[in-house]
C-alpha cells in the first residue's frame, strides 16, 4: 500500500554535519534548495554520497555519468537548486551542495530518503468522468504554497498560497478548463469535472513552504478515453459493468450505484464486499460482485437506467457512469460488435425506426460476407427488424 510522504526536520547544529532529512516515496520528485543569492561567479557543487553528480560555474550547468542518476537530474543554474525526478530506493543518500566565490564559501547537507510505495500509476477515465488527484500529504496545512500545472504550460492551472492570500484556479490559456476545475482548500486536492480528450496528459503539484529547503513534486498522468458508449442487453440476460483494472489495489474503496441508490460496495483495506438488493428488492440475487477486479454483473437483467462506478484511493478518485438499455427482443452481444456509438443510442430513441431499418440491412449485408461463424446471427437480426416494422403494446 501506498505511503504517504512523511517529512521529518532536524535542527542545523554544524554546517555540513547536520541538515535536513527528507523522505519522498517512491516515483515522487524533489527540489533540494540552495537559498542562495547568486552573483553569477560562483561556484556550486552537488555531490551523492561524496560522489560529484552536478556542479554550476557561472550560469552554466553540466552533470556527471552517475548511472543511477541518469535523465533524473535538473539543475536550476540561476539559483542552484537540484531536482531529482522520479525518486527511488537507490537514490536514497546524502545529497551535499558546496558553493565558492570571492566573497563567501558554505555548503549543506541533505539526508534524503525513499519510502517504499508502488510509484504514480498512470490515471485512466471516461470522456464525461470526474477525477480527484489526491496529494495525499499529512498535516496539509504546514505547506502554505500549492501549485498545480498542466503539461508544458509555465503558469499554475491551480495555487494556493496562505500566506499572500492567494486560492486561486486557473481556465488554462486556450480555456479547455473553464468550469472544470475545483480546488480543496484543506488538502489541496484538484478535481477535474466533465472531462475530455483534451484533458489527457501529465498534471504537476508543487508542494511547499515558505520556510521549507525542498519542494516535494508529484506527477499524475491522466489518460481520457472517448469510447463512451450505453451498454445494450436484452431482457433475462446477463451483463457485467468492468471498471478497467487487472486488480483492484490495496487501498481501493468502490462504489456501485444505480440512480442514486448504492446496490454494491468494496473496501479492500478491511475486506469487506457487499451487495444490496435496493430499497424495493429490484436487485435481490441478480448481482455479483468480482472481488478481484470490482467489475459488477447483473443478472436476469430487466431494469433501463444509469448505473455509476466510484472508485477511490490514495491518490486519486474517479466516477463513471453506464447507461445500461434493456431491449424486449434486442441483438445478442455478438450482433452488437462493429456497431458504432451512434447506432447504440438509435436503439434507445423512439423515433427513429425508418433509419434503423435501413442501418440493419445494411449489416446484414456486411455479416453476409464473413466467415460462417457469423452465420447463425443473420436471422436473429431479419427477426429485430421485422419486431421493429410490426408495433407491439409493451407488456
Amino acid at each position: 500500500m501506498k505511503r504517504a510522504l512523511t517529512l521529518f526536520l532536524f535542527p542545523l547544529f554544524a554546517s555540513g554535519v547536520f541538515g535536513e532529512s527528507v523522505s519522498v516515496m517512491e516515483g515522487d520528485s524533489v527540489t533540494l534548495h540552495t537559498d542562495a543569492e547568486l552573483q553569477g561567479d560562483e561556484e556550486i557543487v552537488w555531490r551523492f554520497n561524496m560522489t560529484r553528480i552536478a556542479k554550476v560555474i557561472r550560469n552554466n550547468a553540466t552533470y556527471d555519468a552517475v548511472v543511477r542518476f541518469r535523465d533524473r537530474l535538473q539543475l536550476d543554474n540561476q539559483t542552484g537548486d537540484l531536482k531529482i525526478k522520479k525518486f527511488r530506493v537507490p537514490h536514497s543518500g546524502l545529497y551535499k551542495f558546496e558553493i565558492t566565490s570571492p566573497r563567501v564559501s558554505s555548503d549543506k547537507t541533505f539526508s534524503v530518503s525513499a519510502v517504499s510505495g508502488t510509484g504514480v500509476k498512470p490515471v485512466s477515465v471516461m470522456v464525461g468522468d470526474s477525477v480527484t488527484l489526491h496529494i495525499n500529504v499529512p498535516d496539509i496545512q504546514r505547506y502554505d504554497v500549492i501549485l498545480w500545472r498542466f503539461g508544458q504550460q509555465k503558469s499554475p492551472l491551480a495555487e494556493i498560497n496562505r500566506k499572500a492570500g492567494i486560492f486561486n484556479t486557473s481556465d488554462g490559456p486556450d480555456g479547455r478548463f473553464r468550469h472544470r476545475l475545483l480546488l480543496d482548500s484543506q488538502t489541496g486536492s484538484l478535481t477535474i469535472e466533465s472531462i475530455g480528450t483534451k484533458h489527457s496528459g501529465l498534471y504537476e503539484v508543487d508542494i511547499s513552504n515558505s520556510s521549507s529547503r525542498y519542494t516535494t513534486h508529484k506527477t499524475f498522468n491522466l489518460t481520457v478515453s472517448d469510447a463512451v458508449k450505453p451498454v445494450l442487453v436484452k431482457k433475462g440476460y446477463s451483463v457485467t459493468l468492468q471498471i478497467n483494472v487487472t486488480e483492484i489495489q490495496k487501498d481501493d474503496q468502490i462504489l456501485w450505484m444505480f440512480e442514486d441508490i448504492v446496490i454494491a460496495e468494496i473496501d479492500e483495506a478491511a475486506k469487506l464486499f457487499y451487495i444490496y438488493d435496493g430499497p424495493d428488492g429490484r436487485f435481490r440475487d441478480r448481482l455479483k460482485l468480482d472481488n478481484q477486479t470490482g467489475s459488477l454483473t447483473i443478472t436476469n437483467t430487466c431494469t433501463t437506467g444509469l448505473y455509476e462506478q466510484k472508485i477511490s484511493s490514495r491518490r486519486h478518485a474517479i466516477k463513471r457512469r453506464f447507461t445500461v438499455i434493456v431491449t424486449g427482443s434486442g441483438l445478442s452481444a455478438a450482433a452488437v460488435t462493429g456497431i458504432g456509438v451512434v447506432d447504440l443510442l438509435l436503439v434507445s430513441a423512439a423515433g427513429v425506426l425508418v433509419a434503423l431499418v435501413i442501418h440493419y440491412r445494411r449489416k446484414i449485408s456486411e455479416l453476409e460476407r464473413r466467415s460462417e461463424r457469423r452465420q447463425p446471427l443473420l436471422p436473429r437480426i431479419r427477426n429485430t427488424i421485422r419486431d421493429w416494422k410490426t408495433p407491439r403494446r409493451e407488456r
